[in-house]
């Protein structure tokens, strides 16, 4: 079916990545690969009318997100316990400065993290990301700017070389 040879083209390009994205949010790989996964079964099933769709990845990020803000708030604490407690294979390849921007990341709101790795790490403008998060375009100029800000204290960088710490 010419369908699911499509469904299985558009998974292997946009898999990765969004598991990258929601890593970096999350601060945990198993749970982004846990809320992409279920959002991309959400896109199969719903695959004839979200393939027609500009950016259907669009559509399965904003699921996931969602899935991962249900997730975050019912289990805020053992998410922090998790991400301390099983180190993750690929975090122990990454050098010294991605690991201190992921603990930087994990340190802020969910809220800035969803902002600063939509327009840094998936590369959308302020109002794509706005569109996608359904939310006002200043309200998340204002969380982009006042997430820059405290990853930039994290940091201990200037605030204008925060865009270069997280790409």
């Amino acid at each position: 079916m010419p369908t699911d040879d499509e469904f299985e083209d558009f998974y292997e390009a946009a898999y990765g990545r969004l598991v990258g994205q929601l890593t970096l949010i999350l601060g945990d790989r198993a749970e982004a690969e846990d809320v992409v996964q279920e959002a991309m079964l959400r896109a199969l099933q719903r695959w004839s009318r979200i393939r027609r769709y500009e950016v259907p990845e669009a559509w399965v990020r904003r699921v996931a997100l969602n899935l991962a803000v249900n997730r975050f708030r019912r289990a805020r604490r053992r998410l922090a316990m998790l991400a301390k407690l099983i180190p993750d294979a690929a975090t122990t390849e990454l050098d010294d400065e991605q690991l201190q921007l992921d603990e930087a990341l994990a340190k802020l709101p969910l809220r800035y993290r969803r902002v600063l790795v939509l327009c840094y790490v998936a590369g959308l403008t302020v109002d794509e990301a706005a569109a996608e998060l359904h939310l006002p375009r200043n309200t998340v100029k204002t969380q982009l700017a006042r997430g820059r800000s405290a990853l930039a204290a994290q940091l201990s960088v200037p605030e204008e070389e925060v865009e270069r710490h997280v790409r």
